[in-house]
């Protein structure tokens, strides 16, 4: 599966605790990074900036869902779950 396009719901829903280009103390949860640009994609995708945790997130039918709605569902309980 690829990202769906004008989605951006990883770039939003979850918490990412290390730096980001913009973003030195990473992000909360809901908001959305810096990186995401206004056709919802990662203008760091593929480079070495980009965090792990973004590289680990691999597009699925799990995680996506059948819309972006269901995405940034599916995301934030994965959030909550995974609070410490």
């Amino acid at each position: 599966m690829q990202c769906r396009p004008d989605c951006g719901a990883c770039c939003i829903a979850p918490s990412i605790n290390s730096p980001i280009p913009g973003m030195p103390h990473g992000k909360p949860a809901g908001i959305a990074c810096i990186q995401l640009a206004d056709d919802n994609r990662c203008a760091i995708f593929g480079l070495p900036e980009r965090p792990a945790f973004c590289t680990s997130l691999k597009p699925g039918m799990e995680m996506c869902g059948e819309n972006r709605e269901q995405a940034m569902i599916w995301l934030d309980q994965l959030e909550r779950l995974t609070q410490p």
